[in-house]
């Protein structure tokens, strides 16, 4: 019962603050739900619950990784809401630039928006019936394009049905990935492999190749399409950059990794059919388009929530690289899509502060953080070493494993490729920030006072210290999860 528990519960606390007209007990439902979310996830940790609804619903090393992702990275943002509520209740709109008349959308549909959001991302990470998985990831989609669209600007409208647009696309391709899935399972058989995962892979030397490789082609191009790798990306930008801070933390760092995990799992259903080399090198291929692609577009970028965006698309790709390459790639990419989500969460809470103080996101207006908002630009400076894949950072040790899989593998010109996208990246987000960091402090023409609450800096400053822990030491509990995670994807 756990296992519905995870999902029912968030999914009934979003349903309750539609209707709830107190402020204070909407956003202690949200709290309150994060925690006991947390504290269901944390307990998956030492007991596993038994599958229910004939294995549809069961919870393995890899479910667990990406569920303790989302569980870890929503508790810390619906804090990080918290003050972001109380701000605009006060009549300071941290993610609006322009002092234009807009309708105010109620915060009901926020709150409840977000945890309904929550719910699904559970959703998709217990689901072994790829039909299943199909209706989560789609029901993630319609629980999160309201929170894109919270201020109701015309930027923001844009974005939204760019997002649902270009993902209804994609999602409709993943159910065209689906049906060519059943017909691989079913085909001349007298008895049709249910849609499970186990009993798929179970069925594996039954299947029929052709029609599973073309199942997976349409589910690459459909998930991709919601993780945002290259060239199907377009829509990730501007959500991210229009949503609300505390809403692109969860879209960059949570929803990304639920997309991952449907590529993932036809992913093992090829490996035991015998043609996981098939499903690596389409990752590779998609996964160093990206890179190359991010590359190109952050350097001298003018936004920076979208410099940030850009950035979730390199790392997406480097986790589908590591995937790629197998063996201890597939941990590596594991263990990136944990210390990457810590990262860009931390980094989309701290970019809250700065557009709240500064009511731009153009990297041009923006001097000074560090003596206007210290402790945002103590973090946004870590955010940037961090994300850039910078010891003692997380992400340093996760890129290391990735390119040691590419030599240990033979793949040289990928880890080139890898090593030469990184260094222009790094070079290309230093002068971005460090130049909104340093130098004197530029008020803005209608500039407000802004204080960082404790609620607007705890949350991504114990994240922060998450990818510094990640970076020197990784617990042996996460380790050994991380490796049996490694192990479902052929990975050693």
């Amino acid at each position: 019962m756990m296992i519905l528990a995870i999902v029912l519960i968030p999914a009934l606390a979003g349903l309750t603050s539609f209707v709830t007209r107190s402020n204070y007990a909407r956003r202690t439902l949200l709290i309150a739900a994060a925690i006991v979310h947390s504290v269901f996830t944390a307990t998956m940790w030492f007991w596993s619950p038994d599958p229910i609804m004939d294995g549809w619903l069961q919870l393995d090393a890899l479910g667990l990784v990406f569920l303790s992702v989302v569980s870890c990275l929503f508790l810390a943002a619906a804090i990080y809401a918290v003050s972001y509520l109380n701000r605009e209740q006060s009549g300071v709109r941290p993610d609006f630039e322009e002092s234009v008349l807009f309708v105010n959308e109620p915060e009901a549909i926020f709150v409840g928006c977000l945890l309904l959001f929550l719910s699904m991302m559970s959703l998709v990470t217990l689901s072994h019936n790829f039909g299943l998985m199909w209706v989560a990831v789609e029901a993630t989609t319609l629980s999160s394009a309201p929170l894109i669209y919270f201020h109701r600007h015309h930027r923001s409208l844009e974005a939204t049905w760019k997002y649902l647009m270009i993902c209804s696309v994609g999602i409709a391709l993943a159910l065209l990935g689906t049906f060519f899935l059943a017909y691989a399972a079913s085909g001349n058989q007298a008895t049709e492999v249910p849609l499970v995962l186990g009993e798929l892979i179970a069925n594996s030397l039954s299947l029929q190749i052709p029609w599973l490789k073309v199942a997976f082609l349409f589910m690459l191009v459909g998930y991709g399409t919601k993780m945002g790798l290259a060239t199907l990306h377009s829509w990730l930008p501007d959500s991210h950059s229009e949503a609300p801070s505390v809403v692109s933390a969860l879209l960059s760092g949570a929803l990304l990794n639920c997309a991952f995990l449907g590529i993932l799992r036809m992913t093992q259903v090829l490996d035991a059919a015998g043609s996981g080399d098939f499903a690596r090198s389409l990752l590779l291929v998609f996964g160093l388009l990206s890179v190359i692609f991010a590359t190109v577009f952050i350097i001298g970028q003018l936004d920076y929530k979208r410099m940030l965006a850009y950035s979730s698309i390199e790392h997406m790709g480097i986790m589908a690289v590591g995937v790629g390459l197998g063996g201890i790639g597939s941990f590596g990419a594991m263990l990136h899509a944990v210390n990457h989500s810590l990262t860009k969460g931390m980094m989309f809470l701290v970019a809250g502060n700065i557009l709240t103080r500064y009511r731009t996101k153009s990297t041009k207006l923006i001097t000074g953080v560090l003596s206007d908002l210290p402790k945002s630009g103590v973090l946004w400076i870590a955010g940037l070493f961090a994300i850039t894949g910078t010891p003692p950072f997380g992400l340093f040790q996760s890129e290391l494993v990735i390119f040691r899989a590419a030599l240990d593998s033979g793949q040289i010109l990928v880890a080139v490729i890898i090593l030469i996208a990184l260094g222009i990246i790094f070079v290309g987000m230093s002068c971005i920030v460090l130049n909104m960091v340093f130098g004197s402090a530029r008020t803005q023409a209608g500039g407000l006072i802004f204080k960082e609450s404790l609620a607007s800096v705890i949350p991504p400053a114990v994240l922060c210290a998450g990818v510094v822990v990640l970076g020197v030491y990784i617990p042996s509990a996460l380790y050994e999860l991380l490796l049996e995670a490694a192990k479902l994807l052929g990975g050693r």
